[in-house]
Order: C-alpha cells, then structure tokens, then sequence
C-alpha cells in the first residue's frame, strides 16, 4: 500500500494525490502538517528516500531563510527543525514498502511502483 505525505494547500503535493488516485491503487494519506512527524520518523523516511536531511528542506520558505538559513546545523539540528516545522519539509512524499520518492514532478510516483 503507498503512503502519500501530504498537504492540501500545495498544489505539487495536490498533483501527486490526484495522480495516486487516478492509479486505483490502495493508499493512505497522511497531512503531515496536522499530523507532524516525529524525528525517528522523519530519520526512517530519509533512509528510505536515500538522501540527506537537508535535501527534506524546503530551503525557499521564509521560516527556514529567517531561521536557519546562515546556520551551520548537523543533520539531527535540521530533523529537529523539520518536526517542530513541518511546513519546511518537502512535499508530497510518497512511500511504498521500503522506497519513496519526492513527488516533484507527480510522475516521480512511477519510479516507486
């Protein structure tokens, strides 16, 4: 079953939904913004994506630009800034098993399935 992390007012995260639902496949969505994610989390779905942690940032959004953008921070520092700021962390994220893939383009859904 895939798992979208999603937020409803981003139109990107909007294309991969649309994109899942169109495949009739099972999945579950998660609105990461309500429901933000722990660092251990955060930590497994790295793994699975295979990137750093600071490739999860949203690094345009002004909080992180206000915030941390001058800031020398370890990778535990920039988990700790994604789960008590959800809004910087790049969406959708779509999981399946063991692999996930930013959905940024929509299609990169296809390369999980």
């Amino acid at each position: 079953m895939l798992t979208i992390y999603h937020n409803p007012r981003c139109g990107k995260s909007r294309e991969g939904l649309q994109l899942i639902e169109n495949l009739n496949l099972p999945f579950t969505t998660i609105n990461y913004i309500k429901e933000p994610l722990t660092q251990n989390e955060l930590t497994a779905l790295i793994k699975k994506l295979g990137i750093a942690p600071i490739d999860l940032v949203r690094t345009k959004e002004a909080l992180w630009k206000e915030q941390y953008k001058d800031k020398n921070l370890t990778d535990d520092e920039i988990l700790q800034a994604l789960a008590q700021n959800p809004v910087l962390i790049e969406r959708p994220i779509v999981v399946n098993a063991n692999k996930a893939v930013i959905a940024r383009p929509a299609e990169r859904i296809h390369e999980i399935l």
